[in-house]
């Protein structure tokens, strides 16, 4: 299992760095109980379903970000890679947009 967690963790804190200024209105504690949350159904699955699906929970997050940011952004509207135009972003996030 340490497998799975080196590769979530690297993907996570990669993410955090390089994506956060997307979730900037999330509250901390959301974020930190979506990581407990993930973490707990990846330990679920990999004891009892075993290692190879585990990794596939691994990949569907993957694969629904590139469905997100490729096809239901733009559909609203919104570039998937630069969320612009912002004002549009936090509208469809629920958040106020404040410039």
């Amino acid at each position: 299992m340490a497998i799975e967690f080196a590769i979530f963790f690297g993907l996570y804190v990669v993410g955090n760095i390089l994506f956060s200024h997307f979730e900037v209105e999330t509250p901390k504690l959301k974020r930190l109980l979506k990581l407990a949350i993930f973490s707990a159904i990846m330990v679920l699955i990999y004891v009892t379903l075993g290692r190879p699906w585990s990794l596939v929970w691994l990949v569907l997050p993957i694969a629904a970000v590139i469905y997100i940011h490729a096809v239901w952004l733009p559909r609203h509207g919104i570039n998937g890679l630069t969320g612009e135009p912002r004002d549009k972003y936090y509208e469809l996030r629920g958040w106020k947009h404040t410039s």
